[in-house]
């Protein structure tokens, strides 16, 4: 194939003399976004869109509970899929970490009742309630931890 000799559009000099370069046209009517992030992915998330990543997140991390660290895993899933800001991935991780704990505040919480019934001392109830309290802290921050990650990889990937 013989290249064709005429100029192009893109060959012919401007009115001011200097020929035009391909470059891309930019849009100024979409939100500035890093270079990691698809555009629009920096718009804040819906409280819909974190109550049901939360969900999803937290009930995936209940499935994984076998897996150390499934508390973080279920939190980077929902505040991976929720995108938006950084505050809106911390928002998921602390919906995913609820739901994760209500499983096991439930069982507890079923288990002290019916040792409760069988005459079971009531330092045992405390320190129990201790236990609940701080297994529920690392779950709610490990899930926090988790959305925030997710979140970072979202950015990454």
């Amino acid at each position: 194939m013989v290249p064709d000799d005429t100029p192009s559009t893109d060959d012919t000099p401007s009115d001011d003399g200097i020929a035009s370069v391909d470059a891309p046209a930019t849009d100024t009517s979409e939100p500035a976004s890093n270079d990691f992030l698809a555009p629009g992915d920096d718009a804040p998330a819906e409280l819909v869109d974190v109550l049901v990543y939360g969900l999803v997140g937290g009930i995936a991390g209940s499935v994984l509970s076998f897996v150390p660290f499934a508390t973080v895993l279920g939190g980077a899933v929902a505040g991976y899929l929720c995108g938006g800001r950084p505050a809106d991935a911390l928002k998921t991780g602390t919906v995913a970490g609820v739901v994760m704990t209500l499983p096991f505040a439930a069982v507890v919480t079923f288990l002290l009742f019916f040792l409760g019934i069988a005459g079971a001392p009531a330092e045992f109830g405390i320190v129990a309630l201790l236990v609940v309290g701080l297994a529920a802290a690392y779950t709610l921050g490990s899930g926090i931890v988790g959305g925030y990650l997710g979140h970072y990889l979202r950015g990454r990937l």
